[in-house]
């Protein structure tokens, strides 16, 4: 790195990381050149939260997480919030007792961590919210976080009801295992499902209780409402896991070519599952987007000083992500100008897995 002697912290604030309206890939690299200079010298040490590494989307936000602060020299602890908010909080106020030169967090629910959080805020550390609001959101604000870093869940949800929907021809039962009653993105998500549902008269929601993201919740929540309702035509779960669990359940009970499911996160066993035609849709909440950019945030307001970097980091940063289904726009009448069809007329799953397992989508 010999290009690095001389790079001064004041060359490195002359390229703002966040300058202007949007990250700059050239100043990307400032900061990657910047840290990797110093990282022995001036290690970094950062804290890190989420709701429970049990699920598979919060295991790989980690690893993404994990993987820059490796590439930036931040030493990383994690606090496992254990999907229980309890002993989340007990975590976090472990976590306020120390010197951290930035933090980011997943909460299990609104409100459960704002002292502690405070704490850290007033003790001049840097705080990214991920995912989920700690706090509500003027709140939020009057706190002091460095940014909230999140999906549009009402989207994700909205657009794999959509598809549920269509599929089910507009009518007949259909059930909704919800997340964590706290977790402001199982909230919205349920909310997506009811905007869908609520403009078809001929829908009944047979279920529409929390599965706590727990498998085994989900799929005795799947073999109730089966029990119950023979006829059920699709199932919509917040997240992938009790999606997938939901499928298990549904197949167990001899109904895979009748009911219909659907789930969020895409994560990787769910791509292939769409694909595969055992579920039908999932909407990507970017885990790896989500806990990446959280890291770099942390790193550049550790670098510029927190005042610095929230007069550059936006407040609210949207990691978005698309709906994937297995459908294949194949128009054979345009198989000459791919170019008119959508994505090309090629499945998208190939490509999206390739780019979740480079911990970039």
């Amino acid at each position: 790195m010999a290009q690095s002697k001389g790079f001064s912290r004041r060359d490195f604030l002359k390229g703002s990381l966040f300058a202007g309206s949007g990250l700059a890939l050239a100043n990307l690299f400032a900061l990657v050149e910047y840290r990797r200079a110093r990282a022995q010298e001036q290690p970094l040490r950062a804290a890190m939260s989420s709701a429970g590494l049990a699920g598979t989307w919060n295991a790989q936000g980690q690893e993404a997480a994990q993987w820059w602060c490796d590439l930036l020299g931040v030493e990383l602890t994690w606090f496992d919030g254990e999907f229980d908010p309890v002993i989340q909080r007990g975590k976090i106020d472990q976590m306020a007792t120390e010197q951290w030169d930035f933090v980011a967090m997943q909460p299990n629910a609104i409100g459960a961590l704002v002292e502690p959080v405070q704490a850290m805020i007033d003790a001049g550390i840097p705080v990214i919210d991920m995912d989920t609001l700690i706090a509500p959101l003027a709140q939020l604000q009057e706190m002091g976080i460095l940014t909230f870093i999140a999906p549009n869940n009402v989207f994700m949800s909205e657009s794999v009801v959509e598809v549920l929907v269509e599929k089910m021809g507009g009518a007949g039962k259909i059930a909704h295992i919800g997340g964590q009653p706290g977790h402001t993105g199982a909230q919205a998500r349920g909310q997506g499902f009811l905007n869908v549902v609520g403009r078809y008269p001929d829908i009944e929601v047979v279920l529409d209780e929390p599965g706590d993201w727990d498998v085994a919740k989900a799929a005795s929540l799947t073999e109730t409402t089966l029990n119950r309702h023979p006829d059920l035509k699709a199932i919509f779960a917040d997240n992938d896991d009790m999606a997938l669990a939901a499928r298990q359940a549904v197949e167990n009970a001899g109904l895979g070519d009748q009911v219909l499911v659907g789930g969020v996160d895409a994560m990787t066993p769910a791509i292939q599952a769409v694909a595969d035609g055992k579920l039908v849709a999932t909407a990507r909440n970017s885990a790896t987007r989500i806990h990446g950019w959280a890291v770099i945030a942390g790193v550049y307001a550790a670098t510029v000083g927190l005042e610095e970097a929230r007069n550059n980091v936006p407040f609210f940063v949207l990691a978005d992500g698309p709906l994937i289904t297995n459908e294949i726009d194949a128009n054979p009448a345009l198989a000459d100008e791919p170019w008119k069809l959508n994505n090309y007329g090629l499945s998208v799953v190939p490509g999206l897995m390739w780019a979740e397992e480079q911990l970039v989508f």
